[in-house]
């Protein structure tokens, strides 16, 4: 690196540590509500500051609906929920046209995707009508209605759950949608100590209200500055690298992955890790993307990306062993 590229940095370091600085303060915020999840409330940061969507994954609760709702709270933020149930039109979740009899015209009633934080919840029990009505607003971050177009606030972010457990009568989200989401986060059961606090936190009166420490201005500003992390091409070809050996796995000296993947992580996800990588980095208040920024964030956005073989379901092969695996034979700039 000759010394004007050094300098620059320097200053991207300093700029970054700078804007940053709230990081810490909306981690104690919303900890004032969630006992332990620490790494959910990364996800979630990551999430908000790349403009990416997270699926989640865990048994009920886990106090997922409840992170999200005191994240928006303490950035200012506009916060709705969406109870998906096999029984939910479209309108439900987008909005509609309606008819006024007085003036014979149409009035637009906007629905609940139109907020900053949207919480999909159980968003594979209801039927793929639904569950694409959202595609639009994620994609695009806009909603048609009728032949007006809607352009969403931003920041906009979506935060679908899944229930593991209970299969009967869910709907699986299309590959195409669950690649729209940024990352696939898989939660667990807290620890003993955890639970200790988290039962006396709530069993007690003395609850602390979450106030808002951060406005949206300075989140809108914070993933410009993101985008600005300093990434590397040896960072750049390590994350080409990555994908490319789950959809080529023989030319990377994985012959034994080859018939356990269907197919692997579409150009979204090299993007994405991309993205991932550099939030991550600002999370960690550093101007500049490490090895370890890319391999923090590759199981949350691979994991859903990554088709498994049948010879994989029946060999129980995970799509986090398959990256684990690519991970230890990938070459580490």
């Amino acid at each position: 690196m000759d010394q004007t590229s050094a300098t620059d940095i320097r200053a991207l370091n300093e700029k970054i540590q700078a804007k940053s600085a709230f990081i810490e303060l909306l981690e104690q915020e919303v900890r004032k509500a969630i006992v332990g999840q620490s790494y959910m409330i990364e996800r979630l940061l990551l999430g908000l500051l790349s403009g990416g969507h997270i699926l989640l994954e865990g048994v009920p609760g886990l106090a997922k609906t409840l992170a999200i709702k005191s994240l928006a709270t303490a950035v200012s933020g506009k916060f709705s929920r969406i109870q998906f149930t096999p029984d939910l039109l479209p309108a439900d979740v987008v909005g509609t046209m309606i008819y006024n009899q007085k003036t014979h015209e149409f009035s637009v009633k906007k629905g609940p995707v139109f907020a900053h934080f949207v919480l999909a919840d159980e968003i594979n029990r209801s039927p793929a009508k639904v569950q694409s009505a959202l595609l639009e607003a994620m994609q695009e971050k806009q909603v048609t209605l009728g032949e007006q177009t809607f352009k969403l606030e931003r920041p906009f972010l979506v935060l679908a759950t899944q229930n593991p457990l209970e299969q009967e009568g869910t709907y699986p989200l299309p590959e195409a949608q669950v690649d729209r989401f940024m990352l696939k986060c898989i939660i667990t059961y807290p620890n003993k100590e955890e639970e200790r606090l988290i039962i006396r936190q709530n069993v007690s009166q003395n609850g602390k209200a979450i106030q808002p420490v951060v406005n949206l201005d300075e989140i809108l500003e914070a993933q410009k500055t993101v985008r600005e992390v300093y990434m590397d091409e040896k960072i750049e070809q390590y994350i080409l690298d990555i994908v490319f050996a789950t959809r080529h796995p023989n030319g990377h000296k994985l012959n034994e992955l080859e018939p356990l993947i269907s197919y692997g992580g579409s150009p979204r996800a090299s993007i994405n890790l991309a993205l991932a990588a550099k939030a991550y980095s600002f999370i960690k208040r550093r101007g500049y993307v490490i090895p370890e920024d890319v391999r923090a964030v590759c199981y949350d956005v691979l994991r859903h990306r990554i088709g498994l073989t049948y010879e994989a379901e029946a060999e129980n092969v995970t799509s986090e062993q398959i990256i684990s695996k690519i991970l230890d034979v990938v070459e580490v700039p």
